[in-house]
């Protein structure tokens, strides 16, 4: 424990320096969009579109209750980014030229749990405190000045769905869990480190022969041993972005990120996602502070989120391809999360798109629906109303395992998966979600249908029920990450691949605000 105590110290001390770096910059503008009704839109994250030619990428590797636990071999502390700007030059027939200059270098990327970052007073040598650390310090490399706040980058997240629960090595609902014997529900194929990190090989941004084009990426596997990544029995994931120079200028164009993920015998259940998190605090899973793109953190019901999605492969049955997966943190009593993992709740909303999913919630198991459902004109309707209680526009509802008056049956949610409680609520597409501007049947959005999304999210994030504890306050919905990707869940050789772009989160622009937090899209 005197490790641990050393080890937060020091990583207070780096916050502290890097804050204060923070503050020191400058400002720039707000991107403003048409509303189509009453006021403009402002975009909420730093680079509105994807379009700006200097891109900010980082990626992030989590075990199963999203810590580190141990670090691959011959790899970094699991985070990394590619960060760069452009530099502008004339050749000598006067012709426009471009030159890549990186704000991360290779040694940044391979920091490990006890290499010392530049200006810290002290090392960090706890694996799972120094990963949080290096993400502070890469996006204190990345940061770009802004109104009403600076932001650091995208995040690539990846996550590994193997649990030995032999070990005990992830809390149970926040609290130190005990072992018990191995099933099937939470896979270990490989015994004893079976959660390990994933071996991560970078490619960094660069332009192409014609000097026009940029291309970075990342590749690697969870197969420590692989020789051949090629195999199908070898787990894989690659996430690639590209884009022509100066083709996001005119709000047309900008980067399109290719994702590809493979599950494996030893490693079958695998996530990839590409998030936008908060700039500091927490983000959605995550109970450090976090770097993000999200300059504004929007709140329910006042935001719209716009991406363009195309999937290739859909990753078999068991893929949950969110189109929006939407993360934030509150006590069930309504308070804003507060890093004590006892009391603290995630909450997740997610829309899967995977036309083979089907729902769980129905007539005869209530247990897996959400007790209310609220249509867009506020009318409400409980779970027990066969007539008109919409089953089939959900998947799943559970709640969290400290919810002390959750309405019974009720399913609990997985225990382990999060540092603490989780409540997550699993939508399909149905008609009810039409209103927002979710799909409305299975297929919409899937294979062979590309689609550029306008989803309200903040609408329909507002509708949908959460559980607090009877007599408390409303909790504001403030959601400090939105992601895209899959979630394959115990697939020997499933497949995934999609390409997105145009990620954008728009608030209204009257309802910029601030909280103890940072910037907030809340209309007072």
């Amino acid at each position: 424990m005197a490790v641990r105590v050393a080890d937060a110290a020091a990583a207070a001390s780096l916050l502290g320096l890097l804050l204060l770096v923070s503050f020191c910059s400058a400002a720039q503008s707000i991107t403003t969009h048409g509303s189509g009704g009453g006021g403009g839109y402002v975009s909420a994250v730093g680079d509105p579109g994807m379009r700006r030619d200097g891109l900010r990428v980082a990626w992030e590797a989590w075990n199963f209750c999203n810590e580190v636990g141990r670090e691959a071999p011959g790899m970094g502390s699991p985070r990394g980014a590619d960060c760069f700007e452009l530099e502008n030059g004339v050749d000598e027939n006067g012709q426009r030229t471009y030159k890549v200059v990186h704000r991360v270098t290779d040694a940044d990327n391979n920091l490990r749990a006890g290499d010392p970052f530049p200006g810290a007073p002290a090392n960090i040598t706890d694996i799972d405190l120094y990963a949080p650390a290096k993400e502070l310090y890469l996006g204190n490399l990345c940061q770009v000045a802004d109104s009403p706040a600076p932001w650091q980058f995208w995040m690539v997240m990846l996550k590994n769905g193997n649990l030995d629960t032999t070990a005990a090595i992830c809390p149970e609902n926040g609290r130190p869990a005990r072992p018990f014997p191995q099933t099937s529900r939470f896979p270990c194929p490989g015994g004893a480190g079976c959660m390990n990190q994933p071996l991560v090989f970078h490619n960094r941004t660069a332009l192409d022969a014609t000097g026009r084009r940029l291309r970075g990426g990342l590749f690697g596997t969870y197969d420590l041993d692989a020789a051949d990544l090629g195999s199908k029995d070898v787990s894989y994931y690659s996430v690639t972005w590209e884009k022509d120079l100066g083709s996001g200028d005119a709000g047309a164009g900008g980067w399109v990120f290719h994702h590809k993920l493979r599950t494996s015998p030893k490693y079958p259940w695998l996530m990839l996602y590409l998030r936008s998190d908060a700039t500091t605090g927490f983000s959605g899973g995550y109970h450090y502070d976090t770097r993000g793109m999200t300059k504004i953190v929007p709140e329910s019901p006042h935001f719209k989120v716009r991406v363009t999605l195309e999937v290739k492969q859909g990753g078999g049955p068991n893929s949950q391809f969110y189109l929006m997966d939407m993360g934030s943190c509150w006590k069930n009593d309504g308070r804003p999360c507060d890093g004590d993992v006892t009391t603290d709740v995630t909450r997740y909303s997610e829309m899967i798109i995977n036309p083979e999913t089907p729902s769980w919630c129905t007539p005869r198991r209530i247990d897996q629906c959400p007790p209310w459902h609220t249509f867009r004109n506020g009318t409400r309707v409980h779970r027990t109303d066969a007539a008109r209680f919409p089953y089939s526009a959900y998947h799943v509802y559970c709640s969290p395992g400290n919810a002390r008056a959750a309405e019974q049956p009720t399913t609990y949610c997985d225990a382990y998966s999060n540092p603490q409680p989780q409540e997550i609520l699993q939508l399909v597409p149905h008609p009810v979600w039409g209103e927002f501007g979710y799909p409305t049947a299975k297929g919409q959005g899937w294979i062979g249908d590309p689609r550029a999304w306008e989803l309200d999210v903040g609408a329909m994030s507002q509708a949908l029920y959460f559980y607090q504890d009877p007599g408390t306050p409303p909790a504001k919905k403030r959601w400090s990450s939105l992601d895209v990707g899959t979630e394959i869940y115990v697939s020997n050789h499933a497949e995934a691949e999609w390409t997105l772009s145009g990620f954008d989160i728009l608030v209204p622009e009257d309802c910029v605000g601030s909280s103890g937090g940072g910037p907030i899209s809340r209309c007072l």
